[in-house]
């Protein structure tokens, strides 16, 4: 560079000044030329080998099923959902795959179920609250739980596409290792977690259908919520129905 310079103070005064001039004008831009025209040529990479929606995120409307009948859905009542997925395809053209993962849910029933303190030999104190008989602010139950959802999955993806019709079916296990009642009334708020009847193990059938981000999904418990109770010599046999959005990431 140094070379280059001193010849062009050297000649400045000849003819020779201004083609040596553009020669290093030249040699200074033409790399960044060649370097933009290599990347302009480079083909884009498609992955032959590419694996769909294994990140989700998923806001659900909770309602309470089951019996005793006079047991209703009140308040807000929602959940959210999230977790990783594999996803294991299981064609050539990969828009058939199985899916299993690990998530975390947290859920909240809004009911009219009062559930009281256990006591040893009698069991835990449930009663339907009437509100023509008993004045609350609020009364739900929390959970949080491990997922595992396992899935059978058709798209019609490709691996150019984002965009896509999908069908995902399966069912969805959990732990739950969290629960909570909370009952709210004027001056007076009651909070109690030592349920034995409560049923950890959960199961539940999912549903899931839509098209590129916005996917309609559904969820149905297979078991009650609590296990040899009863509410006025009725088994109580609570389950759950949610329907939502959910949200996939690759």
């Amino acid at each position: 560079m140094n070379a280059v310079f001193l010849r062009i103070i050297f000649d400045q005064n000849s003819n020779m000044y201004r083609l040596q001039k553009w020669h290093l004008i030249f040699l200074f831009f033409s790399p960044l030329f060649l370097q933009a025209q290599e990347r302009n040529e480079i083909p884009a990479v498609i992955d032959s080998l590419y694996r769909e929606d294994q990140i989700y995120f998923s806001f659900t409307y909770n309602i309470l099923t089951g019996s005793p009948s006079e047991i209703r859905s009140s308040q807000f009542s929602g959940g959210f959902h999230t977790g990783f997925i594999r996803d294991f395809p299981i064609n050539q053209r990969r828009n058939i795959a199985l899916g299993i993962g690990l998530g975390w849910s947290i859920d909240t029933y809004g009911n009219n179920l009062f559930i009281g303190e256990a006591v040893e030999g009698e069991g835990t104190y449930f009663a339907v609250l009437d509100r023509n008989r008993v004045d609350f602010d609020a009364n739900r139950f929390t959970t949080q739980s491990i997922d595992v959802p396992v899935q059978f999955r058709w798209r019609t993806s490709t691996p150019s596409s984002y965009k896509f019709w999908r069908i995902y079916t399966g069912i969805r296990p959990a732990y739950v290792y969290y629960f909570q009642s909370k009952f709210v009334q004027d001056g007076n708020t009651y909070k109690e977690s030592n349920v034995p009847e409560f049923e950890k193990l959960r199961l539940g059938a999912t549903f899931t259908f839509g098209y590129n981000t916005f996917n309609f999904t559904f969820y149905y418990s297979l078991n009650s919520f609590f296990k040899d109770a009863t509410v006025n010599n009725v088994d109580l046999d609570l389950q759950t129905f949610q329907v939502g959005l959910t949200f996939y990431l690759l």
